[in-house]
């Protein structure tokens, strides 16, 4: 137990270091951050993401970050790279070279061949006079006082301000292109916003069976026609011409507040006034109209005025 309990001490220093990290990164922000910021929303191109190792798969997730938020972008592997993937490099393309001391090997041989594409290089770097930062049309800072690593060897605190120097870049930039969720929608179809955003009401009602019943019906008919519908609600009327909606709560309601209860008749309990959509509404639109109203249905039209469906949500 005391072995486990020490290990809670060592993740809470590691907090504690990527604290002061975060700390230290907002007071380097300043100019180059504002340059750099400019020139990848200024890009014509997909703006190029490389580095090495654990820089490397940083450097992925920046891309990654980047091409969802609306800026188009490519990793591209070092190695790769000078074995013919240079060719996803075009001519003034913005490339973010990422290396914690400014001197991997694969990434400092790359420089000639970038150089001859006139390219902009952003350096994210933590060694302001190194090989990298000194080639580099722009140096974003990401040093740090000492890793969370308690050799102070294994990158832990560096990464984490690269990654949030990526998610800053990404961030800004969204700002700048008014990038909507409509738009986050259209590259994350598979998500569950995105398939709301996408959706319509139409794609997402119950439409088959729907539980119509005639306002002079009595209560135990409604709860019959309640029952076999499974939407724990009562259409009162007909498809042409709604009157009305009972649900389960007003029919709980009405057995606390009414001592004839079994005497009551479907026009007695309904809703004579139910939130609709109609069917080509947006999906998200209509949940949140669902919970600014707390129901969790919304009776489905078409132009013609017909009810054809009835949409729910569950939280």
């Amino acid at each position: 137990m005391v072995i486990y309990m020490k290990a809670i001490e060592t993740a809470l220093s590691l907090t504690q270091a990527y604290k002061l990290g975060i700390e230290r990164f907002e007071k380097m922000l300043g100019n180059e951050f504002s340059k750099a910021v400019e020139s990848m929303n200024n890009s014509s191109t997909h703006i190029i993401v490389c580095g090495m190792g654990k820089s490397g798969l940083v450097g992925r997730k920046i891309s990654s970050t980047l091409a969802s938020t609306g800026t188009p972008s490519i990793f591209l592997h070092p190695t790769e790279a000078i074995h013919g993937d240079l060719g996803k490099v075009q001519k003034n393309s913005v490339v973010l070279l990422i290396s914690y001391s400014g001197e991997t090997g694969e990434i400092i041989a790359l420089i000639p061949a970038l150089k001859r594409l006139d390219v902009n290089i952003i350096a994210l770097t933590g060694v302001k006079n190194s090989t990298l930062a000194n080639i580099s049309d722009i140096v974003l800072d990401t040093s740090v006082d000492r890793e969370a690593c308690p050799l102070n060897l294994a990158p832990t605190t560096s990464t984490m301000i690269t990654m949030v120097l990526g998610d800053a870049l990404a961030v800004s930039l969204m700002e700048l292109k008014n990038f909507k969720q409509e738009d986050f929608a259209l590259t994350h179809p598979g998500g569950s916003l995105g398939r709301r955003l996408l959706s319509s009401v139409k794609d997402e009602m119950k439409q088959n069976n729907l539980p119509f019943i005639d306002q002079s019906s009595i209560v135990q008919d409604v709860l019959v026609k309640m029952t076999e519908g499974r939407l724990g609600l009562a259409l009162v009327g007909s498809k042409e011409e709604l009157k009305g909606v009972i649900t389960d709560g007003d029919i709980r309601r009405a057995l606390i507040d009414n001592k004839n209860f079994s005497e009551l008749k479907a026009k007695d309990l309904m809703n004579a006034n139910p939130l609709t959509a109609l069917e080509s509404d947006n999906l998200q639109v209509a949940e949140k109209r669902m919970r600014e109203a707390k129901v969790q249905c919304l009776i489905v039209k078409n132009l013609m005025n017909e009810v054809v469906g009835v949409i729910q949500i569950f939280e």
